[in-house]
């Protein structure tokens, strides 16, 4: 690196584990470095399934002073830091900054039933029309009315999102950022800002929530306290996009008219807008626009991802009867494709005790052979997801009459390449896979551009791309595809 790079730290923050990682956009190479990688999975406490906080931050101290070492190793300085994570969640803090409690993770049961009892009191379209997203029983909304309904703390006094609680760590900011906030469908999509008559409507407390700043807003420095602490140089907090889809979308060079899957744990499906579609047929369909950089939209479905496949993974592993995931997915790409499908977004599969028995029962109620052997139900998952992508990129063509040439897979995701060759055969259009990590990618050109390094977005995109590019996987006329294809569309069909 030359003795002039700046440096920023960028981090990454998924359900359940983190990473900070270092980057320069001021040199010949662009690079990206992971320099930490914590966990801070949920646990049960104080009635709830709440993700372990104090195990968060730490994780995040520590990946500064590593970010800040790697950074003076190559001759250069730590500048700036941004946090993404995921949407939804969100913590409560008091007087003087305080946390009040460990933040209630969206699989909670506290959920069960507020939908409903929401709906009765607002209507879905109205929902739809005032914040065009997606229903989904984990939206902040829902948490939010449930967690009125139990009792707020009293001394609550400000509502932070999962990033906005981290950049409050790090330089006592109580600012959120419309990406994110956008995830809540508490944020009007006209005006975006939080709409006010929402909260009369549902009795919510508008006062928590946070003012908004745009993605690139300088927060502040780090905390003198936390600086002298842990010897770190003076290091300014720059917000990115603080929600991790919207930063992966912000760190991938689109193709014009392709869609973008943002592939992990959960694979949102979507494609790139300058305004939101709020009409009736999107709202039936229960898509969603949420906001990106530049005052984009991200016009997309939240769609079950590798969640399934992991979860089985993890059971498999405890009984001591699974080979690696790379071994696993080796095995399933040599056996027969489309021999059974379930639908990946049956409320089954949200949170089961047992996954693996959860999709022998649902092959079982359709008639289809139900296979004990992990590659056998590791290729179904495989196959059932590709399907479900391209149903959904054909959902996308028929809102917004305009057909989508190839699909951009990102994200962990795009290591996958079993699942990659599957969408591109599911969906006969090619696939691009990569960059593996879009956030941070993402979040690093955020906060290069707010610090003067690139003129825009697209210029940080494309020379980060250029430095790695993607992977294309063509579509295979496999007949067995377009058989399958039919099955699918028949067992989607009886969810809906």
């Amino acid at each position: 690196m030359s003795p002039s790079a700046i440096f920023r730290a960028a981090a990454d923050l998924g359900a359940g584990s983190g990473r900070v990682f270092v980057g320069a956009l001021n040199t010949p190479a662009p690079a990206l470095q992971e320099v930490h990688r914590f966990t801070y999975a949920p646990r049960r406490r104080a009635g709830h399934l709440r993700w372990d906080a104090a195990a968060l931050l730490a994780g995040l101290r520590e990946g500064m002073v590593r970010a800040s070492d790697t950074a003076r190793r190559a001759g250069g300085a730590l500048d700036s830091v941004g946090v993404d994570a995921w949407g939804v969640d969100y913590a409560l803090i008091g007087d003087e900054g305080r946390l009040l409690e460990d933040p209630v993770c969206y699989r909670d049961e506290r959920i069960a039933g507020v939908t409903d009892r929401v709906l009765a009191r607002v209507s879905q379209s109205r929902l739809f029309e005032a914040t065009g997203i997606q229903r989904l029983p984990f939206n902040t909304l829902f948490q939010l009315v449930a967690h009125v309904e139990s009792g707020l703390p009293p001394e609550a006094t400000r509502l932070l999102m999962i990033p906005d609680l981290c950049h409050h760590f790090l330089c006592a900011s109580q600012t959120s950022e419309p990406t994110n906030a956008s995830t809540t469908q508490l944020l009007n999509a006209r005006d975006r800002d939080w709409d006010a008559e929402l909260f009369s409507e549902l009795g919510l407390p508008r006062h928590l929530m946070p003012p908004l700043k745009p993605a690139g807003a300088v927060l502040g420095s780090l905390r003198s306290d936390l600086r002298d602490a842990l010897e770190l140089p003076e290091i300014r907090v720059i917000q990115p996009a603080t929600h991790d889809t919207a930063s992966a979308v912000a760190g991938t060079p689109l193709t014009a008219g392709w869609a973008f899957i943002s592939s992990g744990t959960w694979s949102l499906v979507g494609v790139e807008r300058r305004a939101p579609l709020l009409d009736s047929a999107a709202g039936v369909a229960n898509f969603t626009n949420e906001i990106g950089v530049g005052g984009t939209v991200r016009f997309l479905k939240n769609v079950m991802g590798l969640w399934i496949l992991d979860s089985c993974v993890r059971e498999w592993s405890a009984h001591g009867v699974a080979p690696t995931l790379s071994e696993l997915l080796a095995r399933a790409a040599a056996a027969p494709a489309a021999v059974a499908l379930v639908f990946p977004d049956a409320a089954r599969f949200f949170n089961p005790p047992s996954m693996t028995i959860e999709l022998r029962l649902a092959l079982e109620e359709t008639g289809q052979p139900a296979p004990d052997d992990p590659v056998g139900l590791t290729r179904i998952i495989i196959d059932s997801l590709a399907l479900r992508y391209a149903s959904v990129v054909a959902d996308i063509e028929r809102l917004t009459g305009e057909s989508i040439r190839g699909i951009h897979i990102i994200g962990g995701g795009a290591l996958n390449d079993l699942l990659n060759q599957a969408t591109a055969d599911a969906s006969a259009r090619p696939v691009l896979a990569g960059p593996v990590e879009a956030a941070a990618l993402g979040n690093l050109c955020v906060q290069a551009m707010a610090g003067g390094d690139v003129s825009s977005i697209e210029e940080g995109r494309h020379r980060l791309a250029a430095a790695d590019p993607p992977r294309r996987f063509e579509p295979r006329p496999v007949p067995r595809w377009r058989a399958a294809r039919n099955r699918y569309a028949d067992l989607e069909a009886a969810q809906r």
